[in-house]
Parts: C-alpha cells; structure tokens; sequence
C-alpha cells in the first residue's frame, strides 16, 4: 500500500497560489491595511476543496496577520515621535517579508507543495 499523497489538480494549485499571492494585491490596493482578507476568503469558500488550498489559505492568513499587526505596532510608534526609528523598521521589514515570503508560497503551491510562513500567530489550520 502506498503513502504518497496525490497530486493536487490545476485548480487546487490555481487556487492556493491565489491565496499567497492575494496579500500582494491587497497591499497594493489597501496601503497594506487588509492584506490578510485575501487568504481569509479564500480559506472561507475553498478550505473543504483540498488539503493544500487550506494550507495555503490559513498559512498565508496566519502569516499577514502577523505582518499587519506589526504595521499597526509601527504606527503607534510612528505617534509616539520617540520611537519613529522602531515604528520605521516595523514598516520596512515586515513589508519586504511580506512580499519575499508571499512569492515564494506562491511559487511552492504552483508546484502543489505546502509552504509553511516562518512568522505567523497559528489562528486558522
């Protein structure tokens, strides 16, 4: 008996790469304020589709969450004046994670493998 797991279709694949890239188009769109819907929606209408469509979906949603409430964290220090320098760097390098780490589950899932985020607060599996 075999343990392989089967090949996720094009669609399932069309899809999860949907949902990593979704952030992107969202950050272009919103200034970055609802990256995370994208992948939410997805994750709500598709989880049930395929085992790699809910991962993607949740991972990415876990993961620009996080990034989200880092660029909420730099806009409180960006008010606090003192801390500008902070509030920059949380604008800067969760901007570019975001994006770097967006492409490359994006270009896992067209592959139809499982990308798991290296920063995420685990809220949708």
């Amino acid at each position: 008996m075999s343990t392989a797991t089967p090949t996720p279709s094009g669609d399932d694949r069309t899809i999860a790469v949907l949902a990593h890239l979704s952030p992107i188009i969202a950050l272009v769109l919103t200034a970055g304020w609802l990256s995370w819907v994208g992948p939410l929606i997805v994750w709500a209408i598709w989880r049930d589709r395929s085992p790699l469509v809910r991962t993607a979906a949740a991972t990415s949603f876990n993961f620009n969450l996080t990034i989200w409430v880092a660029f909420v964290v730099g806009w409180i220090c960006i008010f606090t004046v003192i801390l500008i320098p902070v509030g920059l760097i949380l604008f800067v390098v969760p901007g570019i994670l975001q994006f770097v780490f967006s492409i490359l589950g994006a270009l896992r899932a067209s592959r139809g493998e499982s990308y798991r985020y290296p920063l995420q607060i685990p809220i949708l599996h």
